[in-house]
């Protein structure tokens, strides 16, 4: 991990040529996007603004005396197929666009353990921070509802402190659409597998989930979900009663628990989607690829990461901002389809 943020770190210094080469664009079109004219599209700023981070073009132009800090928990981020791997580019691309230095800190219990979170920030000198990954039993987290310094959690909230905001997408639209579309396919019997409850986004999303069901007026009791820890103990504990209760359709809390559902399912001899329709959270890029397709909520991860940056920019300007959800969306693919015939699945 270190390493590779370092590497991230220490691109070399590009120039503007080298940007609109590596893009098939007009050097005056590079200039125009950094400088945010308004002839230029979103998409094209976008491009450029990434590919200007990407090469250190923008880090080197930015300014030493304002520092902020991205934190990771428990984030993968390692390659590009990772999903924090965007929301660091998207961060770092507003950020240092208006002339923040980002440092990115791999964040340890124990390091949380040995001083105060305000104490640390002020040491090191960070004017606020984005965490990715805060679990429910971070050190960290009960000085989160009395600190002074500005402070974004992704898939986290703190209700009663305006110096912390709440970054994510939004979990009850993103479960309403999922179980509209299912039961727009005929489902009538939706269940719910999901990681450990002592996640506060893995709460959420199961509590948004059953209020879906009821919204819909479709059999909400709580024995048509399940949840663990890792994703193996959730499938061999929960996978099989689910079937056997005749569910229909399931719906994950994240694409890598869809993907190993849906493994499990066809092992056991049952058909995607024609026996059991299965939806996953986050659309990751391998979602795409497997076999069928998987139907996903997408996070937009770049955009969570340039939202990151708006949140704390704008309670670093003593703007007591709340929360910062974005929509969610349903990306339909092949691994959702028609309720099989008789609405129910016989479980082998």
């Amino acid at each position: 991990m270190a390493k590779i943020l370092k590497e991230m770190e220490e691109l070399p210094v590009a120039t503007m040529e080298d940007i609109a080469k590596r893009l098939g664009i007009s050097k005056s079109t590079v200039s125009k996007a950094l400088n945010n004219a308004t002839d230029v599209s979103g998409a094209t700023r976008d491009a450029v603004y990434q590919a200007a981070m990407e090469m250190g073009y923008i880090r080197a132009k930015q300014s030493t005396g304002k520092k902020i800090a991205l934190f990771l928990v428990n984030m993968a981020c390692e390659n590009p197929n990772d999903f924090g791997w965007s929301i660091i580019a998207g961060f770092r691309q507003m950020a240092q666009a208006e002339g923040y230095q980002v440092e990115v800190v791999p964040l340890t219990f124990a390091d949380q353990g040995a001083v105060g979170y305000d104490t640390y920030m002020q040491t090191k000198g960070f004017l606020g921070g984005l965490f990715l990954g805060v679990s429910l039993n971070d050190p960290w987290l009960s000085d989160f509802r009395t600190c002074k310094t500005p402070t974004v959690l992704y898939d986290n909230q703190i209700r009663t402190n305006p110096h912390v905001a709440l970054l994510g997408v939004d979990n009850e639209e993103a479960m309403l659409r999922s179980v509209a579309h299912l039961k727009s396919l005929g489902h009538r019997r939706v269940g719910y597998l999901g990681g450990g409850l002592g996640s506060y986004i893995n709460q959420v999303r199961h509590m948004a989930f059953f209020r879906a069901l009821r919204k819909y007026e479709l059999p909400s009791s709580y024995h048509l979900s399940g949840h663990a820890l890792y994703i193996n103990e959730c499938i061999d504990r929960h996978l099989p009663r689910l079937l056997r209760d005749g569910v229909t359709a399931i719906v994950c809390g994240n694409d890598l628990l869809a993907h190993s559902v849906l493994i499990h399912c066809l092992e056991r001899g049952l058909r995607v989607p024609q026996d059991v329709s299965i939806v996953g959270f986050d659309d990751l890029p391998f979602c795409q690829y497997t076999l069928p397709p998987l139907t996903t909520i997408r996070q937009d991860q770049l955009q969570l990461g340039k939202s990151g940056f708006y949140a704390l920019r704008s309670l670093m300007e003593d703007i007591p901002i709340g929360a910062l959800l974005l929509h969610a969306e349903l990306i339909e693919r092949m691994s959702t389809g028609p309720a099989p015939a008789g609405n129910e699945v016989a479980a082998k």
